[in-house]
């Protein structure tokens, strides 16, 4: 196979495991209703459902770097689609307590690939950063709005359990399988600079102002996004509006989070700034936010379509820095692991957080106020992230000496 083709396979199997990282989560949301009644499970713990991963995404972020370390980044990547699918197979089961043990798995090896992969892209992409990141971040968008649009339809059409359906979902994890073993093939055999490379890690990070930029974008930007998804739906319900198109209006804004999330990577550091980028995502956000406060009801299409651009250039910009003020792979992973670890954590207290101001004040004007309030530093956050810098750990080689770009990684070709 030409170099040329094993980098297309090699883009491909990104995009096959970007596609596994969300629509397994976001697919039980329309069938919660479902689920409840056939198991009789309260809401609260149906609440864990979708809040069991999040927590996941933050906890075990840490990990996936020694892991990769370990194992090499191409052999826990695959092990993580192997995760997901079995937790997507233990789903099948009867009772709560294996749906809820198959949530966890899936959350845990969505945890590790959300980490690695941004580091295989500073690997193995050098010359194309912006094209992939927008690519992977284009997917993650992309995998939740076919979950949340076709779940319900996919049960509909077949008659079909919803237990066969959400398991069928974890079929891509299979396909990503397929396509990534050739990678765990071809990077068994590493030089013994490579190894000594990938046993020590970068430390220090946690005292990098730029690595708390970049930590701190993806954390607000993450607690914007999941707050307002679980909650701008009953904004438009208590407007007057029908649930129904609560549910189709965040499907929109998911569709157009994708045009979102594949423009600002490209146009990042190009034709315009990215500092730029990250306050153009954050106005789109607030505009969206303000009709919603103000005018729910006669603009409802407009503010969504405005929410989705937003969010999709910012969660493309948080991944993009990630990649971009990493000297190297290792860095790349620790600082993933840092930023996801503090961005999912947050976002995972954002529902409730805003739930409980929406009780105490009784209504919406508060709640919404918060969510603007988060665009500010959010902003700051993505200013200087936006910089074009690097990272400044300390990396625990074995000389003074700085290894190559391809020793640095976590595995080699």
């Amino acid at each position: 196979m030409s170099r040329r083709a094993q980098m297309i396979w090699l883009a491909v199997g990104v995009i096959l495991l970007a596609l596994n990282l969300r629509p397994l989560v976001v697919a039980v949301s329309p069938l919660v209703g479902v689920i409840r009644a056939d198991t009789g499970m309260s809401a609260a713990t149906a609440g864990l459902l979708t809040t069991l991963p999040v927590l996941c995404f933050g906890a075990l972020a840490p990990l996936a770097p020694r892991v990769g370390r370990r194992l090499g980044v191409e052999l826990t990547l695959l092990l993580t689609m192997v995760v997901i699918a079995a937790g997507a197979a233990v789903r099948l089961l009867p009772p709560v307590a294996t749906l809820l043990a198959g949530t966890v798995l899936i959350g845990a090896g969505i945890a590790l690939a959300n980490v690695l992969l941004p580091s295989v892209i500073k690997r193995d992409f050098p010359t194309r950063t912006s094209t992939m990141t927008g690519l992977y971040t284009m997917t993650l968008s992309g995998g939740p709005a076919i979950a949340a649009g076709t779940t319900i339809p996919l049960v509909q059409a077949t008659g079909l359990s919803w237990r066969v359906v959400l398991a069928l979902w974890g079929l891509l994890a299979v396909l990503a399988i397929a396509v990534w073993l050739p990678q765990v093939r071809r990077h068994t055999r590493l030089r013994a600079s490579e190894v000594r490379a990938a046993a020590h890690p970068v430390r220090g990070l946690w005292r990098s102002p730029l690595a708390w930029a970049v930590t701190g974008y993806m954390g607000l930007q993450s607690l914007s996004f999941y707050t307002a998804s679980a909650w701008l739906p009953t904004r438009l319900s208590d407007a007057g509006l029908s649930s129904e198109l609560g549910g189709a209006m965040l499907s929109l804004s998911s569709l157009v989070s994708i045009a979102g999330a594949l423009v600002a990577p490209a146009l990042a550091g190009r034709r315009l700034p990215a500092g730029v980028l990250v306050v153009a995502g954050a106005a789109l956000n607030g505009a969206a936010l303000v009709g919603l406060l103000f005018a729910p009801a006669t603009g409802t299409y407009l503010w969504f379509v405005l929410f989705g651009l937003g969010q999709g250039a910012a969660l493309s910009l948080a991944m993009l820095f990630i990649v971009q003020r990493s000297p190297d792979t290792r860095h790349a992973a620790q600082l993933s692991s840092m930023a996801q670890c503090f961005g999912y954590l947050l976002a995972s207290v954002g529902p409730t957080t805003l739930g409980a101001v929406h009780d105490a004040s009784g209504g919406w004007t508060t709640p919404l106020a918060l969510l603007l309030a988060i665009l500010l530093p959010q902003s700051v956050c993505g200013i200087i992230a936006a910089r074009d810098r690097h990272v400044a750990g300390r990396e625990l080689t074995p000389t003074a000496t700085t290894p190559t770009a391809r020793e640095s990684g976590l595995s080699a070709h």
